[in-house]
């Protein structure tokens, strides 16, 4: 039996369809809101995982290019991998979701959203979120609090939920914002410089809508939800985990509160060896319950430490920030580096220019088709000291990759200032907290180093949260590292310039985020960045007057855009003999602007004149120096711009009167011709003899 509930939401609306489709899924939904349609299906194994310790839920987001009316590229014409959008739309349903699952559930949980119709004003993005939450409540699956999300765009100074295509090009912040009815649980930002007090009202109108589709989620899952199902949480034996309490806690706590970091792991390691002499060969079974004992009790000790003795593990005040150093010019051959060191977090980035038609090409169902600015982030095992195998990116990789992407992207000069691709990659050499943020400082150092006119110097600092069990009493903690992050409640990731906020990303281990909470990291993250910005301007206070002697110089000519055609020839004959000839790289716009890029200025300056003379216009009464390239009884012709060529008539060759054409010129001459006429063909008209009258008179005056 088919069950439809419908809402409206900025104007549209959206429509839970239950039952139609999908009917061996626990849950299967067909979502819709105006023309965009997400089916979401969603299943959990019967029984717990054995011998894991975290909850596995998987989420993919499957995009289909017939959605957009598109067949895939390439030689296999289906759907491979998926793509870095995919990947990141992917996390962002799964951050709001995971804390909302039960303490200690360890049932395998799979959230398939899979985008089949594309409205561009109706973004599927936000759509998946809503409907795999919806899925849930549903479905048998012990999730029982509805999270919805929206988006609030910025237009002068009024806010508007889910801006349709058009409005999100004149936004100034693109911001997703994802909340119970009670509490905000993600938020995902890229601004143009917003001031926080712009940025925390923003999200507060953004959870105010989302208390509405909560409460639609709510009735839905009360009109046809299924009844949910006995589950079993994890939970360790409680004899061992009194005795694992009694044994360890003391030596626990000595060891945590040792505020070196490598000291403190070299205590906790003889701490676990102890657990493991006194409890392995005892419970052989329950090994993996001391283990959650031990991590139990480490938790536990930091957050007390936090909460209510207000010291950090490392010995820093609440608001205080790690030794900054920054460096640039690191690397001798490369266009731009950047050093950025806060503790013991190092990044070190690389940027790199190229060529105009060096942008990434993006084969999805988005509205946006290339970048001119890519941004990436490698994270080695080396970086935390560990051994593992080294594979390609993974869905952390690129989702910091694209964090960091997104808080410079406002700050990037466009094509007209700087016509050049830029790519930035950052390689965490040592990871303790916020390597995201490291990466935005380094980069903006790599940048400036490069000579990338960017239009302000950004960083980004991570934010971190402890909270009582009962939410009531909170501590945030400025710049977090790794033993912070982890046994903390949230990461609240801000990045900026001096005017204002251009990426936000938070996610939260517990079910939301207060509003005092928001606003207390919003405002103590500006203070912190204003801080690193600092030391940027006193490391490099402004961009390189001249890029790198290593980096591919760019000249740009305009010319007629009706002449495009002749630059790049029939099949592009012509461009790529050009390029054959010169060995630089030609982009040419539509507007009729042409971008020579070479490494050697003397071959961009042939490849332009190339390119000039075959757009330059034949003026008439102009003498050019031509070649002959035929003769005839009749007269000769002559190339005079390339591929452009005239007819000098054989009363024309010479002052005096000529019996035979090759008496006066033969094939591969080079000659002064006059243009004398062109005819209502396009025909071109020469005369020798009165260019030599012309050079003849000239010299007669000089």
């Amino acid at each position: 039996m088919s069950h439809i509930l419908e809402t409206e939401v900025a104007g549209r609306k959206l429509k839970i369809e239950y039952g139609k489709v999908g009917m061996l899924s626990d849950c299967a939904l067909m979502v819709s809101y105006g023309d965009t349609v997400v089916l979401a299906n969603v299943n959990a194994s019967e029984k717990p995982r054995e011998g894991i310790d975290f909850f596995p839920l998987s989420v993919e987001y499957e995009e289909r290019l017939y959605a957009v009316g598109k067949i895939p590229g390439g030689f296999i014409k289906r759907e491979g991998k998926p793509s870095e959008n995919a990947i990141l739309n992917g996390r962002a349903i799964d951050r709001p979701l995971r804390p909302l699952f039960p303490k200690g559930y360890r049932n395998d949980v799979q959230v398939v959203c899979t985008v089949m119709s594309v409205e561009n004003d109706n973004e599927p993005d936000i759509l998946a979120i809503n409907a795999a939450s919806a899925a849930l409540c549903i479905s048998s699956i012990p999730f029982t609090d509805p999270v919805a999300a929206v988006s609030v765009g910025l237009i002068n100074g009024e806010f508007i939920i889910n801006p349709t295509s058009s409005q999100r090009e004149k936004s100034e912040m693109a911001l997703t914002v994802c909340a119970t009815s009670e509490r905000v649980m993600m938020i995902e930002a890229g601004a143009k410089e917003v001031p926080e007090e712009v940025m925390i009202n923003a999200i507060n109108f953004g959870f105010e809508e989302c208390k509405k589709i909560a409460a639609f989620q709510k009735k839905a899952m009360d009109s046809f939800g299924k009844p949910k199902a006995e589950y079993e949480c994890y939970a360790p034996d409680v004899n061992i985990e009194e005795e694992v309490k009694n044994f360890a806690f003391d030596m626990i706590k000595e060891a945590m509160y040792i505020t070196d970091r490598d000291a403190r792991n070299e205590a906790m390691d003889v701490v676990k060896q102890k657990l493991a002499d006194e409890f392995y060969e005892k419970y052989p079974d329950n090994i993996a319950d001391v283990d959650e004992v031990a991590y139990k009790l480490q938790k536990k000790i930091v957050r007390n430490m936090i909460l209510n003795e207000k010291r950090r593990p490392d010995g820093r005040a609440f608001d205080e920030i790690r030794p900054i150093s920054c460096e640039v010019s690191l690397l001798p051959r490369t266009h731009g580096t950047g050093l950025f060191t806060r503790g013991l977090t190092q990044v070190l980035t690389v940027a790199t220019l190229g060529a105009l038609g060096d942008v990434q090409i993006l084969d999805g169902i988005g509205e946006i088709e290339s970048k001119r600015y890519m941004h990436h982030y490698n994270f080695p095992s080396y970086s935390v000291g560990e051994v593992r195998p080294m594979r390609g990116p993974g869905r952390r990789e690129i989702g910091h990759g694209a964090l960091a992407e997104r808080a410079l992207v406002p700050l990037i000069p466009s094509e007209e200032e700087f016509p050049y691709t830029i790519r930035l990659v950052s390689e965490v050499l040592s990871s303790n907290g916020s390597t995201s943020q490291a990466s935005v400082c380094g980069s903006t150092l790599a940048l400036l180093d490069a000579g990338v006119p960017i239009k302000r110097p950004a960083a980004g600092i991570a934010m971190g949260l402890v909270t009582s069990e009962d939410l009531t009493e909170e501590e945030i903690l400025t710049d977090i590292q790794g033993i912070e992050d982890f046994f903390g409640d949230m990461d609240f990731k801000v990045a900026g310039t001096v005017e204002g906020i251009t990426s936000i990303q938070v996610d939260t281990k517990i079910r939301g985020l207060s509003a005092h909470c928001i606003r207390t990291a919003i405002e103590n993250a500006r203070v912190a960045r204003l801080r690193i910005i600092d030391k940027i301007n006193a490391c490099i206070p402004e961009p390189r007057e001249e890029i790198s002697q290593y980096a591919p110089k760019t000249f740009t000519i305009n010319i007629n855009p009706d002449k495009i055609r002749d630059v790049i020839g029939a099949g592009g004959k012509t461009i790529n003999k050009i390029i054959d000839e010169t060995g630089v790289k030609i982009d040419i716009k539509e507007d009729g602007k042409v971008f020579v890029m070479s490494d050697d200025t003397a071959s961009a300056k042939k490849a332009i004149k190339i390119i000039d003379d075959l757009t330059k216009e034949i003026v008439v009464g102009e003498v050019y120096l031509g070649k002959v390239t035929k003769t005839t009884n009749f007269g000769a012709f002559v190339e005079i711009l390339p591929s452009k060529e005239g007819l000098v008539h054989i009363s024309k060759l010479d002052v005096n009167r000529v019996n035979k054409v090759e008496d006066i010129v033969s094939v591969g001459d080079e000659i002064l011709v006059k243009v004398t006429d062109i005819d209502n063909q396009g025909r071109i008209n020469l005369s020798r003899k009165d260019a030599l009258k012309e050079t003849s008179s000239e010299e007669k005056n000089d």
